[in-house]
């Protein structure tokens, strides 16, 4: 292992903490279509989002679907939130468990002990995160860079129980496209696609797609 000396953990991953694209403060919300696709059921209606992020789906009837499809926009639009790395970490310490040709994966203690994250070119590539008392799990396998910051465009994600440390879900694959709207530098989700192999041993393949989509003034 290399001496942990000749890393400062705490600082290479707020270099990439700061470096992941966010929307800028004026943020006031947008809108567009949202479809919905699961094998062959194809669901269609509209959408905005506040700028309290709060998604409103609109001329769908099914419930589960339009809980589904709020979800995917508060998830992405939720960390698109510039937060200042001082406000989130000063209560965290960042230590070095190793490196490696995947990057220097490091473990938090303080507020957030037990997290665990591995950064990689100024990439956060590996997240393992306590969230409402799961442990979920994210690797990330390409990155969209933006010009002003980075975003995950290729990722799987598993939770993993907090007592056993087993996993205890699907894991989840996602591939997702972003577009530019206007001059004003907004990279918007345009499309979701999350693959997983369910109980049967069956792929099942869900997608979600954004389209027509403007700023809300």
């Amino acid at each position: 292992m290399e001496n942990q000396k000749e890393f400062n953990c705490k600082e290479i991953f707020r270099k990439a903490y700061e470096k992941r694209y966010t929307w800028q403060n004026d943020f006031s919300g947008y809108q567009g279509k949202c479809i919905f696709i699961n094998n062959n059921n194809i669901h269609k209606g509209n959408f905005f989002l506040a700028k309290d992020f709060k998604p409103h789906i609109q001329k769908i009837e099914d419930e589960e679907i339009v809980k589904s499809i709020a979800s995917q926009l508060f998830e992405v639009c939720i960390h698109r939130v510039k937060r200042e790395f001082q406000s989130v970490h000063s209560e965290n310490n960042f230590n070095l468990l190793k490196s490696s040709e995947r990057g220097i994966e490091m473990i938090v203690s303080g507020r957030n002990e037990g997290d665990k994250y591995r950064v990689k070119d100024d990439c956060i590539n590996m997240v393992y995160r306590k969230i409402h008392g799961t442990f979920i799990e994210i690797f990330v396998e390409e990155f969209l860079d933006t010009g002003i910051g980075y975003l995950s465009q290729r990722y799987t994600s598993q939770q993993i129980n907090p007592t056993t440390l087993k996993v205890s879900s699907q894991k989840l694959e996602y591939t997702d496209e972003f577009i530019n709207l206007d001059k004003e530098d907004y990279w918007i989700l345009n499309s979701r696609t999350i693959k997983c192999i369910n109980q049967n041993q069956e792929e099942e393949v869900q997608k979600f797609i954004f389209k027509d989509l403007s700023l809300l003034n």
